[in-house]
């Protein structure tokens, strides 16, 4: 199967997680996999979650910003995976001043 995430348009989804400003997402959602190609404005995030049932992998596309894991910050950039495992928390941050564009994948929601 292909995703083609350029056949359609961004949805904006405001305070995603409960974080600043809006998170905007091209999502496939079989039932069980979300799959996403997205975007953080400067000064946006994805609000502090926790992966009660699920993990999530996200691969920074351009850009760059912080993630928090588990309390902990660090940097993201263009060619990082952040992986954040079943029973973590974590908080994806642009505190750049630039598009923060990445592609993440949550299996067996």
């Amino acid at each position: 199967m292909d995703i083609d995430f350029n056949s359609n348009d961004f949805s904006v989804f405001p305070a995603f997680k409960g974080g600043e400003k809006e998170l905007q997402a091209k999502m496939f959602f079989d039932g069980s996999n979300r799959i996403m190609r997205a975007r953080l404005v400067p000064g946006a995030s994805i609000g502090m979650h926790t992966h009660e049932d699920s993990c999530e992998m996200i691969y920074i596309l351009s850009g760059h910003g912080s993630v928090i894991f588990d309390g902990e910050r660090s940097r993201v950039n263009a060619g990082v995976c952040h992986y954040c495992p079943e029973g973590h928390t974590h908080s994806l941050i642009n505190d750049s001043d630039t598009d923060l564009d990445f592609f993440a994948v949550v299996p067996k929601q």
